[in-house]
């Protein structure tokens, strides 16, 4: 009988469809503006693409991530500036919020939630400063964009389990590899000291079997 529910598990597993996420529609006024905002944010720029009687599709992806943002003449009819919640995961929200303060758009200190599961809508129940153990998915910054879109920065470092599979492990960029090294090492240095202080000749493969299962959800090394 086990047997046979694992056979229809794995038939419903491989039968599903991919369904990936890669377009966000967001509303803007001016779509020029929104272009130059973008850019600044030095957001790759994919197309910008007019057709007739108006319509024009400009699309950006944000460094780092599969899903792209489209804005434009006639691709939604939401009221501009409506979109709200859209989240930018990063590793270190220190560095991301600096990289967007530095280039003058107007950015939140960074918050964690008074409930510490996930921010509430608007300020409601936002605390001042990093989250007490800076623990991974708890803190935020949010910033808008001239029309006032919101984007809200989440800093993740340790996966839950099962949110990444192993094969999709990866790094998309020196700031996101050189934080997980610095995670490890703190952790290795721990680890060593746990050891009696002695010298770990293998720190190497620590350091690599750290970072990896940090990224996909498994039980960190000790």
């Amino acid at each position: 009988m086990t047997s046979v529910i694992r056979t229809e598990q794995a038939a419903q597993r491989y039968s599903q469809p991919d369904m990936k996420l890669e377009v966000i529609v967001i509303p803007v006024a001016d779509v020029d503006r929104a272009k130059d905002f973008y850019a600044s944010l030095h957001w790759r720029l994919d197309a910008d693409v007019s057709g007739k009687d108006s319509f024009r599709v400009v699309q950006f992806t944000p460094p780092g991530s599969p899903c792209s943002v489209i804005f434009g003449n006639g691709v939604t009819s939401a009221v501009p500036g409506s979109a709200r919640g859209l989240h930018l995961i990063v590793s270190d929200i220190i560095a991301a919020h600096a990289a967007v303060a530095e280039r003058g758009i107007e950015i939140s200190e960074p918050f964690h939630d008074i409930g510490g599961v996930f921010h509430h809508s608007d300020q409601i129940g936002r605390l001042k400063g990093t989250h007490p153990t800076r623990s991974s998915y708890s803190t935020f910054a949010s910033f808008n964009d001239p029309d006032g879109n919101e984007w809200i920065f989440q800093e993740v470092t340790a996966r839950l389990p099962g949110r990444v599979e192993a094969a999709n492990a990866a790094f998309t960029s020196f700031i996101d590899l050189a934080g997980a090294l610095r995670r490890a090492a703190a952790a290795h240095g721990q680890y060593e000291a746990r050891s009696g202080g002695v010298h770990d000749e293998t720190w190497p493969d620590w350091y690599a079997d750290y970072i990896w299962k940090e990224q996909t959800g498994q039980p960190l090394p000790s």
